[in-house]
Formats: structure tokens, sequence, C-alpha cells
């Protein structure tokens, strides 16, 4: 975490890490603003952004898959549907295909929130990208994936030794 900055290579990457933090810090606040202004908590808001992720990809999310990113019981992870839902915030379609399978899908009256109030940020972030070129952002790009995927591994770590010893005792 703390480094020693006695090369400029060392002092880049505190820097980054900090700015990182920083980032993560102000991403909160304002998802919290906007939970708060929704009467949501933060495992709702989690619930939105994995929802909106599986959107993007093209890929819709399943509840058991959200509960699973989540670390969420069945029952919780129903809980927590159902309250999104009665919200207005998300909406249950069954897969034409397989009438047992069910994705969840950001409802119109739960995007049009989001996109009213997340608005203002994407024109900053689109601003700020304006200023990179192709390959720059390239290069961000593969940065910020790597990042992601390790926090991603480090957090599922954390989760695995926070079960064990329930396992254990269990065993």
């Amino acid at each position: 975490m703390y480094r020693r900055r006695d090369t400029r290579r060392e002092r880049l990457i505190a820097e980054i890490g900090a700015e990182l933090r920083r980032y993560s810090v102000d991403a909160q606040h304002i998802g919290h603003a906007f939970a708060g202004l929704h009467g949501l908590n933060a495992t709702d808001l989690q619930a939105l952004i994995a929802v909106m992720d599986a959107e993007l990809i093209g890929q819709p999310i399943t509840p058991g898959r959200l509960g699973e990113q989540l670390n969420l019981s069945s029952g919780s992870v129903t809980a927590l549907i159902d309250r999104l839902e009665r919200a207005g915030h998300i909406r249950r379609d069954r897969d034409t295909a397989d009438r047992r399978k069910v994705f969840l899908h950001y409802a119109e009256r739960g995007a049009a929130l989001a996109m009213d109030f997340f608005r203002p940020l994407g024109r900053r972030t689109d601003d700020v990208m304006a200023g990179f070129s192709d390959d720059e952002l390239e290069v961000v790009h593969r940065f910020m994936t790597a990042m992601t995927t390790s926090m991603a591994e480090h957090r599922d770590a954390i989760r695995a030794a926070r079960d064990e010893p329930a396992r254990r005792a269990n065993g």
C-alpha cells in the first residue's frame, strides 16, 4: 500500500494508487447520493449496477448470478429483487426459450432516474476521455481491466477466507 518513492516509477505507482483510492471514494459518495435520493441501500445500489453492467454487455443477469456477485443467499436475493421491482427500478422477464429462467432488466422508471442523475457525470467523463488518443485509451482500458480483475480476485479471496471458519465449524 505504502511504497517507497525514490524513483520516478515508485512515485508514479504511489500517485496512481492514491488517485484510484480517491476515485473509488468519490464514486461511492456519488452512488450513495443517488441511493439516498431514491430510498436505496448499498446492496440495492450494487444490484442495480450489476443489472446495468449485464445489460450493457448484452447478457442479462439471472437472480442466481446476482446472488453470486453480491454474495447473498437466494432468500436475500428474492427479497432484494422484490423490493427493487416494487420501487420500479428493475423488472423480471422470463426467457422465451426456457420459461423457468428469469432475467433481470432495468425498468424504464429506474433507467430514467439513473439517466437523469448520472447524465452530468457522463458528460464529464466524455470530456475527460476526449483528451486522450485512441492509443492512450487502449492503454487506460488495459490498465483498468487488469486493476478491476485484481480487485475482484482479492474480494473473492477475502470472501473465501471469511467463509472458511464457518465451513470448518459446520464440517
